[in-house]
């Protein structure tokens, strides 16, 4: 076992507050917390070297600032399971996909990233963040997992004057990340501003060459034309085009490989609530 338990002995009235917050501190057990450890070098002597222990708490902390919600924090790719009954064949070629996306990054990727499309409950986030994972322990990235609607809110609070936070500073993360995954593209109604965001955080994206790996429900199809009535309009199933504006869309087809997942609601079926 790479950690063990370090108890603090001394009785009750000998503790001072150090003592109290050194109780359950985890220790590792190869190199007592020290950090290196004394190993032979290919000349015979002996040198000190990090411990593998270094490795572990700088791989938590990338996963830390990865920012994945709790939800999903087990959400890997041996974890996601394209078998169930009635499963679409989509699902295990979406996955195939992750998995070789993982193995190709960076090189063969070359800035590009993944488009996740398909209604909900298919397992789009589970692969996105089960990617941006296997990046961040074998490859180091640093990744950042944004969800599309709290992003747009954090930045409209920005503007409130009473808020110390500037719009530079939400978006810095964004910006900076190695790879960024973008939660439910579309997701929020939209206008003029919301189209301008967006066009803002892939464009930058875009041209830094940093890997965006996005899902979306809606259809990555073009939005639509002018000449439809109201009630066609109304009835019509909305599209990517209509969400993000077309000219995001293309951008896209440019940035992301795109990952087509359909069949049935994982979450109504193999995946209801239940108790016991």
């Amino acid at each position: 076992m790479l950690f063990s338990t370090f108890r603090y002995a001394s009785s009750p009235g000998d503790r001072c507050n150090r003592c109290a917050r050194l109780l359950e501190m985890s220790v590792c057990s190869i190199c007592d917390g020290v950090g290196l450890v004394r190993v032979v070098d290919e000349t015979g002597k002996w040198v000190s070297r990090a411990c593998e222990c270094q490795e572990v708490e700088r791989e938590q902390r990338r996963l830390a600032a990865a920012r994945i919600p709790q939800r999903y924090r087990d959400c890997t790719l041996d974890a996601f399971d394209p078998s169930y009954p009635r499963a679409d064949d989509s699902l295990g070629r979406a996955l195939l996909t992750a998995r070789r996306f993982v193995e190709a990054y960076p090189v063969d990727t070359a800035g590009r990233g993944l488009l996740f499309v398909g209604t909900t409950g298919l397992g789009k986030t589970h692969l996105a963040v089960g990617v941006l994972q296997r990046l961040v322990r074998e490859r180091g990235v640093r990744g950042l997992f944004c969800d599309y609607r709290e992003l747009l809110k954090s930045i409209q609070n920005s503007y409130n004057p009473q808020v110390q936070t500037s719009e530079l500073e939400v978006l810095k993360p964004v910006f900076d990340a190695e790879v960024l995954v973008l939660d439910d593209l579309g997701a929020q109604k939209p206008n003029e501003w919301v189209w301008d965001t967006v066009a803002l955080i892939l464009n930058t994206r875009y041209n830094d060459r940093q890997t965006t790996m996005i899902t979306t429900n809606y259809p990555d199809l073009p939005a639509a034309g002018g000449n439809l009535t109201d009630i066609e309009r109304a009835a019509r199933e909305a599209t990517l085009g209509d969400r993000i504006g077309d000219r995001m869309r293309s951008r896209l087809a440019e940035m992301c490989i795109r990952v087509e997942m359909r069949g049935d609601d994982f979450r109504q079926s193999v995946k209801r609530a239940r108790f016991g």
